[in-house]
């Protein structure tokens, strides 16, 4: 596969802000959209704040505004405005798209729009959504600009706890588990075959960790990539008082079973700081040391 890198953008340029999933709150939407009005020129649809259920507006509403924005030549770099639910439910409508080389921003629920993105062999960035901009300390947000605007490898991001020993190389994939397990087995999936697989997620219990762990395990996927990388899982322990696990404890055993390097709490996730990493870039992980290294920049110059 040949990949593609996005145009780097530059100060004052003109991005895209998207809602493809669900509706988010206002002052917390306009609390992170003034950290990149600060920076750039950004531009969005009077409908952006619609609502229906547990979306941001209709199918086709989001639909049609995410296919404008990753088709628009004219700007270098797409926002998006929260993760909740619903970017999966757009992915048919991306096929035909003329994709433009321009970056892609979010996390969470935006893991759909990644995997298709990388199943396409683009580049795009696992960062914070607009809502949870501007939440993160400014080192994170001088971080995102700088993996937006140089075509320099990015600074080395460390861990906090060794899982597997080891050391492997491979393109970076991956995003939030429960997004990543939910588009197994469909055309939206890339090849996995020589990457390092990143994982988080929020709000699971323990055992659900285990079953999509398990789903991932059964797939076949822990005999494709080559590592593990885990991120930050918020909020994923059992709510009775006094259990005698935690989530960690169940992902170090099955990190274990797997017998691939595996390093864990790397801050990329549901929580401050959530650095943003560029997914399809080649990076390699030493687990061991817990540290994660970008061999490669996000954009082309």
């Amino acid at each position: 596969m040949n990949w593609q890198k996005p145009l780097a953008l530059r100060p004052r340029d003109a991005i895209h802000v998207i809602a493809p999933a669900g509706p988010f709150d206002v002052p917390t939407f306009e609390k992170g959209l003034a950290v990149l009005a600060d920076r750039y020129a950004p531009q969005y649809r009077p409908d952006l704040y619609d609502a229906w259920r547990y979306l941001a507006g209709g199918d086709t509403r989001r639909a049609e505004e995410l296919v404008n924005a990753l088709s628009d030549a004219s700007v270098r770099a797409t926002f998006c405005a929260r993760g909740g639910y619903g970017s999966m439910r757009l992915l048919p409508s991306l096929l035909q798209a003329n994709l433009a080389p321009s970056s892609l921003v979010g996390f969470s629920d935006v893991t759909a729009l990644h995997l298709f993105l990388q199943s396409q062999g683009r580049v795009s960035i696992h960062g914070p959504v607009v809502t949870h901009l501007g939440t993160q300390p400014p080192a994170v947000r001088d971080y995102l600009f700088r993996l937006l605007e140089s075509p320099e490898p990015p600074p080395s991001l460390s861990g906090d706890a060794i899982y597997v020993r080891g050391v492997a190389e491979g393109r970076l994939v991956g995003g939030n588990l429960s997004v990543f397990s939910r588009l197994l087995g469909t055309p939206y999936m890339p090849p996995l075959e020589d990457t390092i697989l990143l994982i988080e997620d929020v709000g699971e219990k323990p055992y659900r960790l285990d079953r999509m762990w398990t789903h991932l395990k059964l797939a076949g996927v822990f005999e494709r990539v080559r590592g593990i990388v885990l991120g930050l899982f918020t909020e994923c322990e059992l709510k009775e008082k006094d259990a005698p696990y935690s989530a960690a404890d169940v992902l170090r055993s099955l990190a274990e079973e797997t017998g691939l390097p595996c390093a864990a709490g790397f801050p990329i996730g549901h929580d401050i700081p959530n650095y943003p990493v560029a997914l399809g870039t080649r990076v390699r992980l030493d687990a061991g040391a817990a540290l994660l290294t970008f061999l490669e920049g996000a954009v082309q110059a």
